[in-house]
């Protein structure tokens, strides 16, 4: 059986990266969910067997939290592994590593990251019994004894008292290959509500994102945020004019 931890090898490409040459998160955050595709792909729980009978995955809530962010053309690896399933939600962590150097012990570790998905009909878009898919080959690459030492994800609480800040219509570029807002989109539009002068004092170490329903193409997503500490600050996006729902909310905290 192949090995329960998947391992796999990216470059903080410099059109990826920040003024500051660091990479961006929201590309961080998308090597993660390649690293969760190759994982399950290659143990026959992923994208490319869901696809064929009707059923795709669904990222219901995403943490990461870094000590330090790859710089520009740096080699890193992305571990990740399932660290727990249930029926309708698994856990899948992540480790994010410097690419070994030659007589060095250990890599160095940027930081950590945790996350929540589902398993969903791509017809009805209702939840699916994870251990009914494939004769239930996920609990086979549970791996509950590796470290992940971060927070689990968080709820995110937000109060009334958060204002609006910006509003846009999600665009051709917003959207992915299930017919929605990409996740990572959410993430990248959050990031860009603060400027440059703000990140060159507050480098971002944690965010929490706890995704709630879908936005598509042509909808408008509102922006309100609310700082709760000196430098944490939580943000939730709304879909409609008027009459509006929550699609998503996220928690912040700069350094």
């Amino acid at each position: 059986m192949i090995e329960k931890i998947g391992k796999y090898d990216f470059m903080a490409e410099p059109f990826h990266c920040d003024f500051a040459g660091r990479l961006f998160m929201s590309h961080l955050g998308n090597h993660l969910i390649n690293a969760a595709d190759f994982h399950s792909n290659e143990r026959n729980f992923g994208m490319l067997y869901l696809n064929s009978i009707g059923k795709t995955w669904v990222l219901s809530r995403l943490a990461v939290e870094m000590t330090e962010m790859p710089s520009a053309y740096d080699r890193f690896s992305v571990e990740t592994w399932v660290e727990s399933a249930m029926r309708f939600f698994t856990n899948r962590n992540f480790r994010v590593v410097r690419s070994k150097e030659l007589g060095s012990k250990e890599p160095k570790v940027y930081g950590y990251g945790r996350s929540v998905w589902a398993m969903i009909d791509v017809a009805t878009r209702q939840p699916v019994d994870l251990f009914s898919v494939n004769d239930g080959v996920l609990k086979n690459y549970v791996e509950a004894e590796k470290e992940c030492p971060i927070a689990k994800p968080s709820r995110v609480r937000i109060s009334d008292e958060a204002r609006l800040v910006q509003s846009l219509v999600a665009q051709y570029g917003d959207i992915d290959m299930n017919g929605h807002v990409n996740s990572l989109k959410y993430i990248e539009h959050i990031l860009n509500l603060w400027d440059s002068d703000w990140y060159s004092a507050h480098p971002l170490r944690r965010f929490d994102i706890a995704y709630v329903a879908e936005a598509h193409l042509g909808e408008k997503l509102n922006f309100y945020q609310e700082k709760i500490a000196d430098n944490d600050f939580v943000v939730r996006i709304s879909k409609g004019d008027g009459d509006e729902s929550e699609v998503c909310r996220c928690e912040l905290q700069f350094g």
